[in-house]
């Protein structure tokens, strides 16, 4: 078997953490001047937590993305493609949430475009567990946040109808 360290370099690694993160970083942006404002009127479910957790569960979820594709980067594997595919799909919806949700102020059009992130992480996790477990697993905190995200973004909604 493989090292990762042959099957990515090390500059790859960094590129993927800086492109994760940079998409955070874009979320960031649509989401900061809402929270005070737009964000802090709307009624949320008991199950809300605290705003100061997401910036910090965010920032792991996307180093822990990071090298879960980074593992498999260089791999031969026959499914090699679709997994870049998934993982960009995947990113794509990701940037995608935040805009609508905040600076849009859309819930409701933002629960559907995180049904389809569910959708793309599935099958990136399907993917990536043909190819190499390990970065598979990595991708399970991240699977567990988007759903418990989806359940929230559900609720809101659903509240604010």
């Amino acid at each position: 078997m493989e090292t990762p360290v042959s099957r990515g370099s090390a500059v790859t690694l960094v590129g993927l953490i800086i492109l994760t993160l940079g998409i955070g970083g874009l979320g960031s942006m649509a989401t900061m001047s809402e929270i005070p404002t737009w964000y802090a009127q709307l009624r949320k479910p008991s199950f809300n937590p605290p705003n100061w957790i997401f910036g910090p569960v965010w920032t792991t979820l996307y180093v822990l993305m990071a090298v879960s594709i980074w593992r498999v980067w260089r791999s031969p594997h026959a499914d090699a493609l679709k997994t870049k595919i998934a993982f960009f799909l995947m990113l794509l919806l990701n940037a995608a949430w935040s805009p609508v949700f905040f600076a849009l102020h859309r819930p409701d059009l933002a629960l559907w475009i995180i049904y389809f992130y569910v959708g793309a992480l599935a099958l990136l996790i399907r993917n990536l567990w043909s190819q190499d477990r390990l970065a598979a697993a990595l991708q399970f905190p991240h699977l567990a946040w988007v759903l418990f995200a989806t359940a929230l973004n559900s609720a809101i909604a659903s509240l604010n109808k």
